[in-house]
């Protein structure tokens, strides 16, 4: 009796063997959609590498530096916020709150400090007005019941 052998998913999928298909996504668009040779990054247990017959996997990412190397061996650097990655045959995916790309690892810090404290500036304006806004429709309510 013959054993069947499930198809590689990485042929099925058309992407070589060699590389994995990188997304990182923020929730305004998609960062990255490019093929990928090596990722490293760091998780709350420290950094780790993703090379493309890792075994499939999951991990919280931490905020810092994301890097990862195009088939070409050229290195590619971003900055990112806490987020998740997900491993599942050649495709990882990565979510993050943020992120932004640098070509070197001084330039990213500066780049990922301005643009990482302007985005919670923003969002401590934003949650202040809609506690004003809350306080006042309590106010009114209030009235209308007094």
């Amino acid at each position: 009796m013959a054993m069947e052998i499930a198809p590689d998913s990485r042929i099925a999928s058309g992407v070589p063997a060699s590389v994995m298909q990188l997304r990182l996504l923020t929730p305004s668009h998609a960062l990255v959609d490019a093929p990928a040779a090596k990722i490293v990054c760091e998780a709350q247990n420290g950094y780790f590498c993703l090379l493309p017959r890792h075994v499939d996997f999951v991990s919280a990412l931490t905020p810092g530096v994301f890097t990862y190397w195009s088939p070409d061996a050229h290195e590619h650097l971003l900055a990112i916020d806490e987020g998740t990655l997900v491993k599942c045959g050649a495709e990882v995916i990565v979510s993050v709150r943020n992120a932004v790309r640098g070509t070197s690892l001084a330039r990213l810090r500066d780049l990922a400090e301005h643009e990482f404290k302007s985005r919670d500036e923003r969002q401590r304006v934003a949650h202040s007005a809609l506690a004003r806004l809350e306080a006042a429709a309590l106010r009114r309510i209030g009235a209308l019941e007094g």
